[in-house]
């Protein structure tokens, strides 16, 4: 029968929370950036001009129809390739930085979807009023529009938060020491994978947990 041995967990501590960082520093710049540019395609595939329209949707379906895991190998085997071209063979250690490209362009193509929905469920009545005050339709857009639709939709985009922090567990695959890849190392070195991954468990699901319970405070608020 096995038996559990915790010892290795407090002494792994500082290294667990190095690797927590990484976690957080992706899922946070993914997020910012997801929303920024999902905004741009949303608006981009609503849009009048068909190109934009057009391109903004293959981005989206692209992305949508590949799985997370090969777009962190796409960034990580094509973006060293890039900076070489560009600076030379000193570029040091870029799986950080592949990890940040690959997970803000997939994010991107989901929160895409989120805004552009959030986006057609603003009454276009509230449209017709900011074109008839006088403002232009990007003004429109931005002052009336984007401000009901981003409250309507603030649960979808928190729920695909706490997705994307479990998703990050995925940049294993290039070697980057995130929360569960410094869990991984430490337990596989220790002896201990199986404490130190239940460990890394136990951390996941109190983060996602809270954050869940938050969305649902947030939706019951929204609903009144």
């Amino acid at each position: 029968m096995y038996e559990f041995d915790w010892s290795s967990i407090p002494g792994a501590i500082p290294l667990l929370a190095n690797g927590l960082l990484i976690t957080l520093e992706v899922t946070l710049t993914a997020i910012v950036v997801g929303i920024v540019w999902g905004t741009i395609l949303a608006i981009a595939r609503l849009g009048s001009n068909p190109v934009l329209s057009r391109l903004a949707a293959a981005y989206v379906n692209l992305f949508r129809s590949v799985p997370l895991v090969m777009v962190i190998l796409w960034f990580y085997l094509i973006v060293p390739q890039g900076l070489k071209a560009i600076f030379g063979n000193d570029i040091g250690d870029i799986r950080l930085t592949s990890a940040l490209v690959a997970f803000a362009l997939f994010e991107a193509a989901y929160y895409s979807e989120i805004i552009r929905a959030g986006i057609q469920s603003v009454s276009k009545g509230q449209i017709a009023a900011g074109l008839a005050l006088g403002f232009t339709p990007g003004q429109t857009m931005r002052l009336v529009v984007l401000p009901q639709a981003f409250r309507n939709m603030t649960p979808l985009l928190l729920t695909q938060a706490i997705i994307l922090f479990q998703d990050t567990s995925l940049v294993y695959v290039i070697g980057l020491s995130d929360f569960f890849g410094t869990a991984y190392k430490v337990g596989d070195r220790d002896g201990r994978l199986v404490e130190l991954l239940l460990f890394a468990g136990a951390v996941y699901f109190v983060i996602c947990f809270s954050a869940s319970l938050l969305v649902k405070r947030l939706q019951a608020r929204f609903a009144k």
